[in-house]
């Protein structure tokens, strides 16, 4: 699913207006119609529903909403925000058709004297301002999204909260603070973005069937990384293949007091169906993959406690480096020696990316579509501190393409850049996953997909949707609280068999 600027949304208006062709008046009572079945579908029947409207088309889709639910179970009241001395057309005849057609109360807001009794038996919902607002609110209408935010209502935003800007950053003060956030058609960059998470709340994509031929051809560089764009990557196993066919992974991980991330790792690649494993292990950590790890080949170093050598890669279809690695001196050394001689697709997270921080030279000499999978810490060392996430997630975009690589910066919606610019969000995953060892697992999993001949574009996004799908399934059974990391590995047969599912 496309991500797309504020810009382009208008332009989709403007092109289905002409294109369709229908009378914005009509595009906008299709956009109020799916609000309205939202509302009529979840709102409590002993709540009321207070629409807070602006002066624009926000504002007419909150008007026409209140029209719709006029005569239902569900008592509306109308409060109009009055910042301006003008309404936009169609909110003007949005506003008549209430007025004229129904008996909903309305009221006016001139000042901080009108604000109406807001608590926990109302629905407050939020048609103030839309995303067509270009400066952050003032006045008396920033004192009113402060009002309603200290309510104990159930709140609701209609396209975006009052006072978020979609694709820059936002005055974090004066933003209505949304429960649910009911957006048009494609999501906004700013509700992928993790300070904004406050005022987003959940969000859920209406369609309201912009012209398919616009958002085919829009270009964007931000995608949302949904189940029908990624089931299609997945392969299909043949009858007559063998181990050999699904590749042979190395990973080098684990060093004194650090066996449990090669573990985790070696478990969750295997688990996601590579052909071959072995793992390069320092000696004391030998006997435990032998002994919980059966199915993995080991190739010893010579250490007793760390990475310091490694031999011929030939073999291999892919490496993963990092997990549980340290950063001793010949651990260093070897992973330089490491970045200079493998020819396979490569994955490095952990202390490899913490190693490459202390040595950014090393980024130049990177093979080709390398897959990085830092932590927002980890990232911060790797390309340095940012003001915000629009700004960290350039910086971001900045590194995959200058040095032709893949980022994967983890948390929610982890972000995903490819070196021509592009950066998929995922949309699996759950707060439950931010435990020790679920970065370990995503190692593993990239790394299996890499051995198997997927693309490390295909490796990464579907690696990690698969990563939060079976978070997702684990949090189900067990609750977020009691997962563990390695609850995520023993649930992905099941989130490949909810990727197959139709």
């Amino acid at each position: 699913m496309k991500v797309l600027t504020v810009e382009q949304i208008r332009e989709a208006d403007r092109y289905t207006i002409e294109h369709e062709p229908i009378e914005s008046i009509d595009l906008m009572e299709r956009a109020a119609t799916k609000v309205f079945e939202w509302l009529y579908r979840r709102a409590p029947r002993d709540k009321t529903i207070k629409i807070f409207c602006g002066m624009g088309n926000n504002g007419g889709d909150g008007l026409a909403v209140a029209r719709m639910l006029n005569g239902q179970d569900i008592v509306p009241q109308v409060f109009m925000v009055r910042h301006s001395d003008r309404m936009s057309h169609d909110c003007e005849v949005n506003y008549y058709r209430l007025a004229n057609e129904t008996k909903v109360p309305m009221f006016d807001i001139l000042s901080d004297d009108d604000f109406p009794k807001v608590d926990a038996n109302d629905v407050v919902v939020d048609a103030i301002f839309g995303s067509g607002l270009n400066r952050p609110p003032q006045g008396m209408t920033a004192d009113l999204i402060a009002y309603l935010n200290q309510s104990h209502a159930i709140r609701v935003a209609i396209d975006i909260p009052s006072g978020l800007f979609a694709d820059q950053p936002s005055a974090l003060g004066f933003i209505f603070k949304a429960d649910y956030t009911l957006t048009f058609q494609n999501p906004k960059l700013a509700f992928l973005l993790p300070e904004n998470d406050p005022y987003v709340g959940r969000f859920e994509v209406l369609d309201i069937g912009l012209h398919p031929k616009y958002l085919e051809e829009v270009e964007t560089r931000n995608l949302l990384t949904v189940k029908a764009m990624v089931r299609p990557i997945l392969h299909t196993r043949t009858k007559y293949s063998h181990k050999g066919t699904y590749g042979h992974a190395l990973l080098i991980a684990g060093s004194e007091g650090k066996t449990g991330a090669a573990l985790l790792g070696a478990k969750a690649c295997l688990r996601t169906g590579v052909g071959l494993l072995s793992v390069h292990l320092p000696k004391m950590a030998q006997l435990p993959m032998q002994t919980a790890v059966p199915e993995a080949m080991i190739d010893g170093d010579e250490s007793e406690t760390c990475f310091s050598t490694f031999g011929h890669l030939d073999a291999y279809s892919a490496v993963g480096v990092g997990p549980g690695l340290g950063k001793a001196d010949e651990t260093q050394r070897a992973l330089k020696l490491l970045i200079q001689e493998v020819r396979v697709p490569l994955v490095m997270d952990a202390d490899a990316l913490n190693i490459l921080s202390d040595n950014p030279t090393w980024l130049a000499f990177l093979p080709a579509k390398t897959i990085l999978t830092p932590h927002p810490k980890e990232f911060e060392r790797l390309a340095g501190k940012s003001a915000n996430s629009f700004e960290r997630l350039e910086k971001q975009r900045e590194l995959s393409m200058k040095n032709n690589i893949i980022v994967v910066v983890k948390g929610a919606h982890t972000a995903i850049t490819m070196p021509n610019g592009t950066c998929f969000f995922n949309t699996t995953g759950n707060p439950g996953m931010a435990t020790a060892g679920s970065g370990d697992v995503l190692t593993g999993i990239i790394l299996s997909l890499l051995a198997q001949r997927y693309s490390p574009e295909e490796a990464a996004v579907l690696g990690v949707y698969l990563h939060g799908l079976a978070g997702d399934l684990a949090a189900e059974e067990i609750g977020q609280e009691a997962l563990m990391a390695s609850d995520i590995t023993e649930h992905l047969g099941k989130a490949f068999a909810a990727m197959r599912a139709k």
